[in-house]
């Protein structure tokens, strides 16, 4: 399905944006900021995909193109779904292939493996939102989460009542001891630690709102650590991403204070590109502009072509 003949000798690069997980309007802005950041360069389609493999796959038949980025978040098009069928269809395609991306997805999955590995988690549990209702399943403070969805969607600290961690009762979600102290996130581009960012959430935390609304969240891009800590948070970023088979970039979330250490949450295999996304202003403190940094993941992707013979850039 190699897009060719047409009147561009330029690499067609499919953005898929948008999708149908609740990370929806998220992934529309990372993929118009990547359409914007590469427009001029390359032979440019974005997709809007559907709940609907067969569907999708017309859609990929009518674009033809050389090379897919994904920049969908969430459910469908961060959990393998979408990249499977980019497998079955032969096109090259950025970021984490299917095993990864579905296990990185599960947040209990990855803190088992995490452990494995000798990174510190936090306790938790797993059961369903209705189940919350019996009583508190940690000593409180906690926090209930989504066990498959991110951007801090549903997300919820629980001080005293449990009716604040709302949702469909039947979701299931991870209930884990919450970590005191500050936020810590680490991105890691083609199996490099980027650096690390502290946030700074005037809200309880760092919610829907303070990543997405600006003005919200102070960022620190690598800020003052004891050295013993940097160096772990960018161990255990490097560890997990590796030990999961993540490809191209992923950011690993951690808590810190003095009592509990450097507490790793989780892992995103796809990383918001927004305007207020923090891996590319992490890429942008090493010197390497938005343009760049998603050039890199599409030529990263192109040369795990099957042929490895697909058109460069103009």
């Amino acid at each position: 399905m190699r897009h060719s003949g047409g009147v561009s000798e330029r690499t067609r690069v499919a953005v898929l944006m948008g999708g149908w997980s609740p990370e929806r309007e998220v992934s529309l802005k990372s993929g118009a900021a990547v359409v914007n950041a590469i427009d001029k360069s390359y032979d440019v389609i974005s997709i809007d995909p559907v709940k609907d493999l067969t569907r999708f796959t017309a859609q990929l038949v009518s674009a033809r193109p050389d090379v897919v980025f994904n920049a969908l978040h969430g459910t469908g098009g961060e959990d393998g779904i979408i990249a499977a069928a980019l497998e079955m269809a032969g096109i090259p395609y950025t970021h984490s292939g299917v095993t990864a991306s579905a296990v990185a997805m599960d947040k209990k999955l990855t803190k088992m493996i995490a452990v494995q590995s000798g990174i510190k988690v936090a306790l938790d549990k797993i059961m369903t939102r209705s189940e919350l209702k019996n009583g508190h399943p940690l000593q409180p403070p906690y926090v209930v989460k989504p066990l498959t969805n991110g951007s801090s969607v549903g997300v919820a600290i629980v001080q005293n009542d449990t009716d604040k961690a709302t949702g469909p009762d039947d979701e299931i979600v991870l209930v884990e001891k919450y970590i005191p102290g500050i936020e810590l996130t680490v991105g890691v581009l083609k199996g490099e630690v980027l650096g690390i960012t502290q946030l700074k959430p005037q809200n309880e935390f760092y919610d829907y709102a303070a990543k997405y609304t600006a003005g919200v969240t102070d960022h620190i891009v690598n800020p003052e650590l004891p050295a013993d800590i940097a160096a772990q948070v960018k161990r255990d970023a490097l560890v997990i991403h590796q030990t999961l088979g993540c490809r191209d970039v992923s950011r690993s979330d951690f808590r810190y204070n003095e009592t509990d250490g450097a507490v790793f949450l989780e892992i995103n295999t796809h990383p918001g590109m927004t305007d207020l996304s923090l891996l590319p202003e992490q890429a942008a403190a090493k010197g390497i502009d938005f343009r760049t940094l998603v050039v890199t993941l599409i030529e990263q992707a192109l040369s795990r072509a099957p042929d490895n013979a697909a058109k460069t850039s103009s």
